[in-house]
Protein backbone atom coordinates (compact mmCIF):
# COMPACT_ATOMS: atom_id res chain seq x y z
CA UNK A 1 0.00 0.00 0.00
CA UNK A 2 0.78 3.76 -0.79
CA UNK A 3 1.56 6.08 2.37
CA UNK A 4 -1.34 8.25 0.85
CA UNK A 5 -3.84 5.02 1.08
CA UNK A 6 -2.53 4.05 4.59
CA UNK A 7 -2.97 7.71 5.88
CA UNK A 8 -6.62 7.42 4.57
CA UNK A 9 -7.02 3.50 5.93
CA UNK A 10 -5.98 5.16 9.37
CA UNK A 11 -8.29 8.19 9.39
CA UNK A 12 -11.30 5.82 8.64
CA UNK A 13 -10.52 3.63 11.03
CA UNK A 14 -9.88 6.16 13.39
CA UNK A 15 -13.07 7.99 12.40
CA UNK A 16 -15.32 4.64 12.71
CA UNK A 17 -13.49 4.00 16.40
CA UNK A 18 -14.77 7.33 17.59
CA UNK A 19 -18.17 6.69 16.20
CA UNK A 20 -18.44 3.56 18.35
CA UNK A 21 -16.86 4.95 21.28
CA UNK A 22 -19.65 7.98 20.58
CA UNK A 23 -21.94 5.05 20.50
CA UNK A 24 -21.51 2.79 23.42
CA UNK A 25 -21.24 6.11 25.42
CA UNK A 26 -24.62 7.51 24.62
CA UNK A 27 -25.95 3.57 25.05
CA UNK A 28 -24.42 3.89 29.06
CA UNK A 29 -25.83 7.74 29.03
CA UNK A 30 -29.06 6.64 28.16
CA UNK A 31 -29.34 3.59 30.65
CA UNK A 32 -28.02 5.92 33.75
CA UNK A 33 -30.96 7.41 32.92
CA UNK A 34 -33.08 5.44 33.58
CA UNK A 35 -33.93 3.29 36.70
CA UNK A 36 -31.65 0.34 35.94
CA UNK A 37 -32.73 -1.31 39.20
CA UNK A 38 -34.65 -4.13 39.26
CA UNK A 39 -38.16 -3.38 40.56
CA UNK A 40 -41.24 -5.27 41.98
CA UNK A 41 -44.20 -4.10 43.94
CA UNK A 42 -42.36 -0.43 44.04
CA UNK A 43 -39.55 -2.63 46.01
CA UNK A 44 -36.00 -2.59 44.81
CA UNK A 45 -34.72 -5.92 44.33
CA UNK A 46 -31.17 -6.44 45.39
CA UNK A 47 -29.21 -9.76 46.61
CA UNK A 48 -30.13 -8.05 49.96
CA UNK A 49 -33.80 -7.67 49.27
CA UNK A 50 -34.59 -11.80 48.01
CA UNK A 51 -33.33 -13.37 51.43
CA UNK A 52 -36.13 -14.88 53.26
CA UNK A 53 -38.49 -14.32 50.09
CA UNK A 54 -39.83 -16.83 48.36
CA UNK A 55 -38.75 -17.59 45.48
CA UNK A 56 -40.34 -16.30 41.94
CA UNK A 57 -42.37 -18.56 39.76
CA UNK A 58 -39.96 -18.63 36.73
CA UNK A 59 -39.64 -20.79 33.30
CA UNK A 60 -36.87 -20.88 30.98
CA UNK A 61 -35.84 -23.88 28.31
CA UNK A 62 -33.61 -26.56 28.91
CA UNK A 63 -30.84 -27.71 27.14
CA UNK A 64 -33.91 -30.45 25.33
CA UNK A 65 -35.81 -26.63 24.63
CA UNK A 66 -38.32 -27.76 27.40
CA UNK A 67 -39.75 -25.39 29.48
CA UNK A 68 -38.96 -25.98 33.05
CA UNK A 69 -39.64 -24.12 36.16
CA UNK A 70 -37.82 -23.84 39.27
CA UNK A 71 -41.00 -25.36 41.09
CA UNK A 72 -39.49 -28.54 39.46
CA UNK A 73 -36.86 -28.91 42.04
CA UNK A 74 -39.19 -28.77 44.72
CA UNK A 75 -38.55 -30.21 48.11
CA UNK A 76 -34.42 -29.75 46.98
CA UNK A 77 -31.93 -27.77 48.38
CA UNK A 78 -31.39 -25.83 44.88
CA UNK A 79 -28.53 -23.52 44.64
CA UNK A 80 -29.06 -21.44 40.97
CA UNK A 81 -25.63 -20.80 39.71
CA UNK A 82 -25.90 -17.89 36.68
CA UNK A 83 -22.70 -18.11 34.39
CA UNK A 84 -21.93 -17.93 30.58
CA UNK A 85 -18.80 -19.56 29.07
CA UNK A 86 -16.68 -16.57 28.56
CA UNK A 87 -17.04 -15.87 32.81
CA UNK A 88 -13.64 -16.64 34.15
CA UNK A 89 -14.64 -17.07 37.82
CA UNK A 90 -17.73 -18.76 36.39
CA UNK A 91 -15.25 -21.31 34.97
CA UNK A 92 -13.42 -21.62 37.65
CA UNK A 93 -16.12 -22.63 40.45
CA UNK A 94 -18.00 -25.10 37.96
CA UNK A 95 -15.79 -28.02 38.98
CA UNK A 96 -17.03 -26.92 42.84
CA UNK A 97 -20.41 -27.37 41.84
CA UNK A 98 -19.83 -30.46 39.99
CA UNK A 99 -17.91 -32.08 42.88
CA UNK A 100 -20.22 -30.75 45.44
CA UNK A 101 -23.61 -32.42 43.18
CA UNK A 102 -21.91 -36.02 42.92
CA UNK A 103 -21.34 -35.50 47.23
CA UNK A 104 -24.45 -34.24 48.20
CA UNK A 105 -27.22 -35.05 45.63
CA UNK A 106 -28.49 -38.38 47.70
CA UNK A 107 -29.03 -35.79 50.53
CA UNK A 108 -31.25 -33.88 48.32
CA UNK A 109 -28.90 -30.94 47.01
CA UNK A 110 -29.24 -29.99 43.45
CA UNK A 111 -27.39 -27.50 41.46
CA UNK A 112 -29.00 -25.90 38.82
CA UNK A 113 -26.83 -23.77 36.13
CA UNK A 114 -28.50 -20.42 34.29
CA UNK A 115 -26.49 -20.01 31.29
CA UNK A 116 -26.50 -16.92 29.44
CA UNK A 117 -26.48 -18.67 26.17
CA UNK A 118 -27.99 -21.00 23.55
CA UNK A 119 -28.05 -24.74 24.08
CA UNK A 120 -25.69 -25.09 21.01
CA UNK A 121 -23.20 -22.53 22.33
CA UNK A 122 -22.94 -24.36 25.80
CA UNK A 123 -23.34 -28.09 24.66
CA UNK A 124 -19.44 -29.00 24.18
CA UNK A 125 -18.90 -26.97 27.52
CA UNK A 126 -21.09 -28.46 29.55
CA UNK A 127 -19.30 -31.77 28.11
CA UNK A 128 -15.95 -29.91 28.82
CA UNK A 129 -16.54 -29.67 32.45
CA UNK A 130 -18.57 -33.08 33.10
CA UNK A 131 -21.60 -31.21 34.61
CA UNK A 132 -23.47 -33.29 36.24
CA UNK A 133 -26.84 -30.72 36.94
CA UNK A 134 -28.72 -29.39 34.74
CA UNK A 135 -28.38 -25.85 33.02
CA UNK A 136 -31.48 -23.89 31.41
CA UNK A 137 -30.55 -21.27 28.87
CA UNK A 138 -31.49 -17.79 27.67
CA UNK A 139 -30.52 -14.57 26.62
CA UNK A 140 -33.12 -11.78 27.55
CA UNK A 141 -35.05 -14.50 30.16
CA UNK A 142 -31.73 -15.04 31.86
CA UNK A 143 -31.15 -11.48 32.62
CA UNK A 144 -35.22 -11.30 33.74
CA UNK A 145 -34.60 -14.37 36.22
CA UNK A 146 -31.64 -12.82 37.80
CA UNK A 147 -33.20 -9.76 38.10
CA UNK A 148 -36.35 -11.16 40.01
CA UNK A 149 -33.81 -13.30 42.04
CA UNK A 150 -31.88 -9.99 43.29
CA UNK A 151 -29.29 -9.77 40.45
CA UNK A 152 -29.87 -6.13 40.33
CA UNK A 153 -26.33 -5.46 38.43
CA UNK A 154 -26.25 -8.40 36.14
CA UNK A 155 -23.36 -10.04 37.83
CA UNK A 156 -21.88 -13.04 36.24
CA UNK A 157 -21.70 -15.79 38.39
CA UNK A 158 -24.18 -14.86 40.67
CA UNK A 159 -25.64 -17.79 43.07
CA UNK A 160 -28.54 -18.27 44.80
CA UNK A 161 -29.40 -20.96 47.64
CA UNK A 162 -33.32 -21.72 47.84
CA UNK A 163 -34.36 -23.80 50.38
CA UNK A 164 -36.58 -27.04 50.57
CA UNK A 165 -39.71 -24.96 51.22
CA UNK A 166 -38.80 -22.45 47.93
CA UNK A 167 -37.47 -19.55 50.80
CA UNK A 168 -34.40 -18.05 49.09
CA UNK A 169 -31.90 -18.12 52.17
CA UNK A 170 -28.46 -16.80 50.14
CA UNK A 171 -27.49 -15.01 47.44
CA UNK A 172 -24.15 -13.78 46.18
CA UNK A 173 -22.12 -12.50 43.58
CA UNK A 174 -18.77 -13.26 41.80
CA UNK A 175 -17.01 -16.71 42.81
CA UNK A 176 -17.78 -18.64 45.58
CA UNK A 177 -15.14 -20.25 47.82
CA UNK A 178 -15.61 -24.08 48.73
CA UNK A 179 -15.86 -23.26 52.44
CA UNK A 180 -18.62 -20.82 52.09
CA UNK A 181 -20.49 -23.37 50.05
CA UNK A 182 -19.97 -25.94 52.09
CA UNK A 183 -20.92 -24.36 55.24
CA UNK A 184 -24.32 -23.01 53.31
CA UNK A 185 -24.92 -26.72 52.43
CA UNK A 186 -24.31 -27.94 55.81
CA UNK A 187 -26.44 -25.61 57.53
CA UNK A 188 -29.30 -26.24 54.88
CA UNK A 189 -29.59 -29.59 53.96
Amino acid sequence: MKTWQLVILFFVIALLSGAAGFFLHQQAADKSNTDQVAVVDNEVITPEAVIGKKAPAIRLSDMQGEIRQLSDWQGKLLVVNFWATWCPPCREEIPLFVDTQAQYQEQGLQFLGVALHSADEIQDFMVEFQFNYPSLVGNSDVIALGEQLGNDIGALPYTVLIDRQGIIRFSHRGKLKKAELQELISRYL
